[in-house]
């Protein structure tokens, strides 16, 4: 009898922060290490011209459409004040400067 194993693919919701004009980058993705180089590279489009990029706060979550849904709701929230007021209130993890 073979036995069934449930695969969790984790995706990461993840805020950066510009260090040439410290302007926020909010996204998702599988492999946050791999999709932080393709920022500073330059690779992404939408931030090359802001790189070089340093990681300010993310969050683990279980599903794809569990960060989509997250990604949307920090962009909607237009503010840094709400923007670090819902990071420290829902369990994100917010890295060391």
């Amino acid at each position: 009898m073979a036995v069934e194993t449930a695969f969790f693919m984790e995706y990461c919701v993840y805020i950066l922060d510009s260090l040439v004009n410290n302007s926020k980058y909010i996204g998702q993705s599988q492999n946050l290490e791999d999709r932080i180089k393709l920022h500073n590279r330059g690779y992404i489009q939408s931030t090359a011209s802001r790189k070089p990029w340093k990681l300010y706060a993310h969050k683990i979550v279980s599903s794809r459409s569990e960060s989509v849904q997250l990604e949307k709701k920090l962009k909607n929230l237009k503010s840094s004040t709400r923007l670090n007021y819902f990071l420290v209130n829902n369990d994100f993890i917010i890295a060391k400067h």
